[in-house]
């Protein structure tokens, strides 16, 4: 009995010890820097250009300064091919980090000094160069934290990077309200400037990724104009490649579909602010916590590809609870119940899908790599949300549309368990997932 109580401790211990070492802590560092841009021209702004007196058609007209994250893959290629003068002694990733965070504290600066009520069109140009500097810090971010992590860190660094995220978006969203309230707006943007030095930190204390050094060579002229085209003939050339990025494209069609749509269900439903206050912020803040924890474990427990499949089913399930809801009606229960197991999922998913996105990435090209499979993996569902989801409501009903969600998952799931079968996943998968201690092709 004191063997078997012995094993369950250690194996206890070796799934809780990766959220512990360094390369792991300082993608929770990483995660808050990259969190806190979009934080300061997401609800933040719309507070305060509401305060402002800014009309609400105007307002909304600020959410067009998110589509450069969706547009980053354009200039990935750069971060990867570019060195900067002066500062490449420092490294590629290293320098890259110290110049954009500076970027990124002058675009906040800036918006900080902009004046919503004498000249809106210059704080709307002040909030889309936050956005492009914070999409090039993002860039940035995650090819650090891909190449910084050993392969079998990958899942518990995607969680930790996860918990700085909403840290730091939560904590400098929080701040600017309490100091603008006490000493105004301007002041308030300045001090939140200050939530990137923890990235920029962060690469000065670990330095280059080691891992990067492995594959890392060096460039001539012309091998650095092959950095726009060398990301993706490298990745289309791979056994599998059209079926992975087939993949990355449909899995989360339907999870997409239901998320966009939630807040609309709730209120026809007759849920108070108050009610959707405490559900679905507060329920559902603590149950994406404990699903990126769990989902961590699991990772290290079960490996990349198990990990994986089970949080593509759970995600499915999801949105099969929102149909129960529908049909239930007002129930607390019933959405605190859907609320929580659909965060809980999507923590979990968000851990081992990031790994496994991940892992995909060659790290010759992680910066451009991974900004185009961040980009992939949500375009279809946003897209579909956009110009299908209100009428298929309308004719459907909600619970045949949340149906019809839990089916549109259905394909994602069935392929990437026909590719593990058959092998494509470890095929597919790119140097991050092999290079370093724990080869994920081995889960």
């Amino acid at each position: 009995m004191a063997d078997v109580a012995e094993l369950t401790e250690r194996n206890m211990w070796d799934s809780v010890r990766p959220y512990l070492e360094k390369e792991s802590l300082a993608s929770f560092f990483l995660g808050i820097s990259s969190g806190f841009p979009f934080a300061m021209i997401a609800a933040t702004l719309t507070t305060r250009l509401a305060q402002d007196g800014i009309e609400k058609s105007t307002i909304t007209a600020f959410s067009l300064a998110f589509l450069v994250y969706n547009l980053k893959f354009l200039w990935a290629w750069i971060v990867d091919g570019v060195k900067i003068p002066l500062l490449h002694h420092l490294g590629q990733r290293v320098s890259w980090m110290w110049v954009i965070g500076f970027c990124v504290i002058a675009s906040v600066v800036n918006l900080a000094l902009a004046d919503p009520g004498q000249d809106i069109y210059w704080t709307a140009v002040s909030a889309v160069l936050v956005g492009i500097a914070g999409a090039t810090f993002d860039i940035i971010i995650d090819a650090y934290r891909i190449e910084t992590l050993k392969p079998y860190q990958l899942g518990v660094g995607s969680g930790m990077s996860q918990y700085g995220w909403r840290i730091g978006a939560g904590a400098a969203a929080a701040l600017a309200l309490v100091v603008s309230g006490r000493f105004g707006w301007e002041i308030a943007y300045i001090v939140c400037a200050l939530f990137a030095l923890p990235a920029m930190l962060t690469a000065a204390f670990l330095g280059e990724p080691a891992r990067r050094k492995v594959v890392q060579e060096k460039r001539s002229i012309r091998q650095s104009l092959r950095a726009i085209s060398g990301p993706f003939t490298e990745f289309f050339q791979r056994n599998g490649a059209w079926l992975v990025l087939l993949f990355i494209l449909v899995h989360k069609i339907g999870d997409t579909l239901a998320n966009l749509t939630f807040r609309l269900l709730f209120d026809d439903l007759g849920f108070s602010n108050d009610e959707i206050a405490i559900f679905d912020v507060g329920v559902g803040f603590w149950a994406l916590i404990i699903g990126v924890f769990v989902g961590g474990i699991i990772y290290a427990r079960l490996g990349l590809k198990r990990s994986v499949l089970i949080a593509l089913v759970l995600m499915a399930i999801s949105n099969l609870s929102f149909a129960m809801l529908a049909a239930a009606g007002h129930s607390n229960i019933g959405m605190a119940s859907a609320i929580g197991f659909e965060n809980f999922a999507s923590g979990f998913g968000g851990v081992v899908v990031v790994a496994y996105f991940s892992a995909l990435c060659d790290l010759r090209f992680t910066a451009a790599q991974y900004a185009l499979i961040s980009a992939g993996a949500s375009i279809v569902g946003r897209f579909l949300t956009g110009t299908t989801a209100g009428s298929l409501i309308e004719t459907f009903g909600y619970v045949n549309f949340y149906l019809l969600t839990t089916v549109a998952a259905v394909p994602g799931i069935l392929l990437f368990w026909w590719m593990m079968r058959v092998g494509l996943v470890d095929e597919a998968m790119g140097t991050a997932g092999e290079v370093g201690e724990g080869d994920a092709r081995n889960d």
